[in-house]
């Protein structure tokens, strides 16, 4: 039996049957045996999975470049912070922070990093990876009390920051929510997890009326037999990050629009993946596999837009970056090859982000902005492909 399994089974010995939301914050954050706790080890090819800045440096140059157009829409501030939510091992904070200082000085030097990460274990490989800019202070890491990242962000001097204090802000988040917790509802009520001579076992409670109001509110009540993912956390996560008085929001993820939600595709969108392979047993190795669920970003828009953001048309990945990289014709990604056979490699890299077959088409991209003129955003080049 493995020691998170102990603790989950302790803990529902000693408060009986939790919800799922609970049983998937223990798996994936345990401050020691969760998934994202233990180690760095599952994230890149020879891990369990791995995200757009493990393919190629192109992804965090290009963003980059859209960075210090968000800048110079934001009126070119003498500072502005750049909060990136669950920042992995840093890398692409690296190669923003890079490619930054190389090729946008001016928003460099106006530029303050933070990385908001809440496994110890992530921390310090974040700290090696950008020791230099952490010793500089260009980049600060910060903690999270809460299952991702905290309401509150703490300024220089260990005060918590005025709201109002902290614009503007540009808050980032590439697959950072289909990993926050959430509740799993069906015809039967809300989701509790049980133990049972040594396995975990399903029963059901009432729903609650804030779940309730969520599937009112977004017309996903599940049919007879179905389930149905509930992000309450996501929501609530997001709202916190985003509070400022003027700034950007920027969500990349894998999830479902309106239209494919009408279509059937917000059922059952739960997974558990391990080295590559993807599953939808997450009672399985708890603490040894990640534990996702996609995104209603119906949902992430109404609560940005609750919280006095406009939301811009959503976009797929491909069409965010198509459209950065068509004024140079991608120069960013070519820029360091010297030989055609390391041209063909990056060429190789680029189309894994862009295209159906990869990346490009299963994630979309969320911009929201607050205190701008939205014709300003709409303008920006990664909500651009196509309309220049």
């Amino acid at each position: 039996m493995s020691a998170l399994r102990s603790v989950i089974e302790q803990e529902i010995r000693e408060r009986g049957p939790i919800p799922f939301s609970r049983y998937m914050e223990l798996c994936l954050y345990h401050p020691e045996l969760g998934y994202y706790s233990r180690n760095a080890a599952q994230f890149g090819k020879a891990g369990d999975f791995y995200t757009a800045s493990d393919v190629h440096a192109v992804f965090g140059r290009l963003l980059s470049r859209q960075f210090d157009e968000m800048w110079h829409v934001l009126g070119a501030p003498r500072s502005i912070k750049l909060k990136e939510l669950g920042p992995g091992r840093g890398l692409f904070a690296q190669d923003v922070l890079d490619w930054s200082e190389k090729k946008f000085p001016e928003f460099f030097r106006a530029l303050e990093y933070e990385l908001v990460e809440q496994s110890p274990a992530l921390r310090e490989r974040i700290a090696e990876t950008l020791k230099r800019q952490v010793a500089s202070g260009k980049a600060v890491i910060a903690g999270a009390e809460s299952p991702f990242l905290a309401a509150k962000t703490t300024a220089r001097n260990g005060q918590p920051e005025n709201p109002r204090d902290r614009f503007p802000i540009i808050v980032f988040a590439n697959e950072l929510c289909d990993a926050i917790p959430v509740e799993i509802v069906s015809q039967r009520g809300s989701l509790r997890i049980d133990s049972r001579d040594g396995r975990f076992v399903e029963t059901w409670v009432s729903s609650s009326p804030d779940e309730l109001e969520f599937l009112d509110r977004y017309s996903i009540h599940p049919q007879e037999g179905e389930r149905v993912e509930v992000g309450l956390q996501t929501q609530q996560q997001i709202a916190a990050a985003a509070e400022c008085g003027r700034g950007i929001v920027v969500v990349i993820d894998y999830g479902y629009t309106r239209g494919e939600q009408l279509a059937g595709r917000h059922i059952g969108t739960l997974k558990a993946i391990r080295q590559h392979s993807v599953g939808t047993n997450a009672y399985e190795a708890p603490g040894h596999q990640d534990i996702t669920a996609e995104v209603n970003f119906t949902a992430l828009a109404a609560i940005l837009e609750k919280v006095g953001f406009q939301v811009q048309k959503l976009v797929t990945q491909s069409q965010f970056l198509m459209g950065i990289g068509e004024a140079n014709q991608f120069a960013d990604a070519f820029e360091d090859c010297r030989l055609p056979q390391e041209r063909a490699k990056v060429a190789l890299q680029l189309k894994h982000l862009v295209t159906p077959q990869g990346m490009g088409e299963s994630f979309h991209v969320l911009v929201a902005s607050k205190g701008i003129e939205v014709e300003e955003v709409s303008a920006l080049a990664g909500l651009s492909f196509g309309r220049r």
